[in-house]
């Protein structure tokens, strides 16, 4: 997702927008079609504040610890990611390109009293626009867009100097096939059929490139893995299946 002008066909799927756009009112629902991503949020959101307070210094346990720092959140969806973020202070803008998931994103904001810049945006206009972050989440997201390359060079563009994403998606293993999708879509159907494609599954190595290739250097990966006996995730060494990468840009002298 870029605005450089060789690219002509964008990153957006829109048979996922659609996929998306259809399950929206329940993304709120922790016991709905997105129940795993909220059994799956309090990993990341401990993995973001870990990693955000190591790299600009700040107090873990202060209630604003992000206060002063300015977050993306591509593919928000209904955000669940961008309102624990702006919880911490943080100035968030979230963005997907489905206008109904941003619709309920700012209904759900409003009545948690929030302030979210809300977006029904692509990275690539945003990346045209010369919007910068110090931190920018890309958050199961790859898995889900037309070009991973494009998409993984718009969002690097606006890291700041000193700044950091995060990106978590799927490995495209057997064993995630066996597990995230005929294991989760198809046996425990936590999910709907047909919201993962193995063949869109992304590699750690097809993110690394792109990110190096636009100026970030990887400086961690945890694997996340679920317990069945405790109902929970945990980071792990195994990046066999769901993975979380972080970058960073260095500092300009």
């Amino acid at each position: 997702m870029t605005g450089k002008a060789h690219h002509t066909k964008g990153t957006i799927d829109s048979e996922e927008v659609a996929r998306f756009s259809a399950m929206a009112a329940e993304w709120w629902d922790p016991t709905g079609k997105f129940k795993p991503l909220h059994r799956f949020n309090p990993v990341r959101l401990a993995y973001i504040k870990q990693e955000v307070c190591r790299k600009f210094d700040r107090d873990p346990k202060a209630t604003d610890a992000f206060k002063g720092l300015r977050f993306l959140d591509i593919g928000c969806g209904g955000g669940l990611l961008s309102e624990p973020m702006a919880r911490l202070g943080a100035e968030v803008v979230g963005a997907d390109p489905s206008q109904t998931n941003i619709e309920v994103a700012k209904l759900h904001m409003q009545t948690s009293g929030l302030t979210i810049d809300y977006r029904a945006e692509t990275a690539e206009a945003l990346a045209a626009a010369g919007e910068t972050f110090d931190v920018v989440l890309n958050m199961e997201v790859v898995e889900h867009v037309a070009d991973v390359p494009l998409f993984l060079e718009a969002t690097s563009s606006m890291v700041r100097p000193g700044g950091l994403m995060f990106v978590a998606t799927i490995n495209r293993t057997l064993k995630a096939y066996a597990l995230a999708i005929v294991g989760a879509e198809y046996v425990l159907r936590w999910l709907p059929k047909g919201t993962h494609s193995y063949e869109k599954l992304v590699r750690p190595e097809e993110i690394e490139g792109p990110l190096q290739a636009a100026g970030l250097s990887v400086v961690d990966r945890s694997g996340v893995s679920y317990n069945p006996l405790t109902d929970s995730w945990a980071r792990s060494r195994d990046m066999d299946v769901n993975y979380m990468l972080l970058a960073e840009r260095v500092q300009a002298d």
